[in-house]
Protein backbone atom coordinates (compact mmCIF):
# COMPACT_ATOMS: atom_id res chain seq x y z
CA UNK A 1 0.00 0.00 0.00
CA UNK A 2 0.93 3.42 -0.86
CA UNK A 3 1.99 5.91 1.99
CA UNK A 4 -0.03 8.69 -0.26
CA UNK A 5 -3.47 8.46 0.70
CA UNK A 6 -6.01 7.24 -1.44
CA UNK A 7 -8.91 8.98 -2.97
CA UNK A 8 -12.52 6.51 -2.78
CA UNK A 9 -12.55 7.02 -6.66
CA UNK A 10 -9.34 6.50 -8.81
CA UNK A 11 -9.17 9.11 -12.15
CA UNK A 12 -10.88 8.12 -15.05
CA UNK A 13 -10.51 9.36 -18.57
CA UNK A 14 -7.42 9.43 -20.69
CA UNK A 15 -4.92 11.44 -19.14
CA UNK A 16 -2.42 10.38 -16.67
CA UNK A 17 -2.04 12.06 -13.15
CA UNK A 18 0.62 12.60 -11.03
CA UNK A 19 -2.13 10.89 -8.50
CA UNK A 20 -1.37 7.40 -10.72
CA UNK A 21 2.36 7.75 -10.35
CA UNK A 22 2.01 8.32 -7.09
CA UNK A 23 0.04 5.05 -7.21
CA UNK A 24 1.45 2.37 -9.37
CA UNK A 25 2.66 0.31 -6.94
CA UNK A 26 -1.29 0.20 -5.30
CA UNK A 27 -1.87 -0.71 -9.30
CA UNK A 28 0.02 -3.31 -9.72
CA UNK A 29 -1.08 -5.01 -6.43
CA UNK A 30 -4.57 -4.72 -6.99
CA UNK A 31 -3.42 -6.41 -10.55
CA UNK A 32 -1.83 -9.14 -8.61
CA UNK A 33 -4.33 -9.76 -5.95
CA UNK A 34 -6.69 -10.05 -9.11
CA UNK A 35 -4.44 -12.33 -10.99
CA UNK A 36 -4.12 -14.43 -7.91
CA UNK A 37 -8.10 -15.07 -7.03
CA UNK A 38 -7.93 -12.50 -3.91
CA UNK A 39 -11.58 -11.58 -2.70
CA UNK A 40 -11.90 -7.97 -3.23
CA UNK A 41 -12.70 -7.66 0.68
CA UNK A 42 -9.24 -9.16 1.55
CA UNK A 43 -7.49 -7.15 -1.15
CA UNK A 44 -9.32 -3.87 0.03
CA UNK A 45 -7.83 -4.20 3.62
CA UNK A 46 -4.87 -5.53 2.61
CA UNK A 47 -3.71 -3.31 -0.03
CA UNK A 48 -5.97 -0.21 0.33
CA UNK A 49 -6.54 0.10 4.14
CA UNK A 50 -10.20 0.17 4.07
CA UNK A 51 -12.26 -2.18 6.14
CA UNK A 52 -14.65 -3.89 3.80
CA UNK A 53 -16.91 -4.74 7.32
CA UNK A 54 -16.80 -1.38 8.29
CA UNK A 55 -17.14 0.44 5.31
CA UNK A 56 -18.84 -1.41 2.34
CA UNK A 57 -19.53 1.16 -0.07
CA UNK A 58 -16.20 2.53 0.55
CA UNK A 59 -14.00 -0.08 0.28
CA UNK A 60 -16.01 -1.22 -2.79
CA UNK A 61 -15.55 1.76 -4.58
CA UNK A 62 -12.20 2.32 -3.90
CA UNK A 63 -11.32 -1.04 -5.34
CA UNK A 64 -13.57 -1.53 -8.21
CA UNK A 65 -12.17 2.06 -9.36
CA UNK A 66 -8.65 1.60 -8.58
CA UNK A 67 -8.60 -2.01 -10.63
CA UNK A 68 -9.98 0.14 -13.36
CA UNK A 69 -7.99 2.42 -13.56
CA UNK A 70 -5.15 0.10 -13.03
CA UNK A 71 -6.33 -2.19 -16.19
CA UNK A 72 -6.41 0.99 -18.20
CA UNK A 73 -2.78 2.07 -17.76
CA UNK A 74 -1.70 -1.34 -18.17
CA UNK A 75 -3.91 -1.59 -21.29
CA UNK A 76 -5.12 0.51 -23.71
CA UNK A 77 -3.61 3.75 -21.58
CA UNK A 78 -0.39 2.02 -21.67
CA UNK A 79 0.81 4.51 -24.19
CA UNK A 80 -0.31 7.79 -22.41
CA UNK A 81 0.93 6.25 -19.04
CA UNK A 82 4.73 5.62 -20.66
CA UNK A 83 4.54 9.47 -21.87
CA UNK A 84 3.41 10.86 -19.26
CA UNK A 85 5.59 9.55 -16.69
CA UNK A 86 8.79 10.26 -18.67
CA UNK A 87 7.81 13.79 -18.88
CA UNK A 88 6.94 13.54 -15.05
CA UNK A 89 10.64 12.37 -14.56
CA UNK A 90 12.32 15.06 -16.81
CA UNK A 91 10.59 17.81 -15.29
CA UNK A 92 11.25 16.45 -11.93
CA UNK A 93 15.04 15.96 -13.04
CA UNK A 94 15.43 19.51 -13.78
CA UNK A 95 13.97 21.03 -11.49
CA UNK A 96 16.86 19.15 -9.16
CA UNK A 97 19.43 21.13 -11.25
Amino acid sequence: MSSDPLDTLAPSGETVFDYDRRHLLTYAELLDAEKDGIPWQDGALEILGIDPVTDASRAQACWDSHLARARWITGAGLRIAIAAFGEQARAASHRRR
